[in-house]
């Protein structure tokens, strides 16, 4: 899972460095690549804490599949 979210970083980087000045480039593109990374790095911890509730029964179906609805909504890769 590491190698996923390690190619998603490398992707989201080639992706903002294909702008401007070498100065700018370096630190747009490790900015917003770092911050997509960490964001979708969250989402997926959160469908993770998600899916071991419902397994505890801690939540019910209904509220699994309306977080998990929540989490799919604001996340790029799910």
């Amino acid at each position: 899972m590491k190698r996923t979210w390690m190619a998603l970083g490398l992707v989201m980087l080639l992706v903002f460095s294909a702008g401007c000045s070498r100065s700018f480039v370096g630190g747009a593109a490790l900015g917003a690549g770092g911050a997509g990374v960490a964001y979708e790095y969250q989402n997926k911890r959160a469908l993770s804490n998600l899916e071991d509730d419902f397994k505890d029964g801690k939540i019910d179906k209904d509220e699994y599949l309306r977080r998990k609805k929540e989490i799919e909504h604001r996340s790029i890769v799910y």
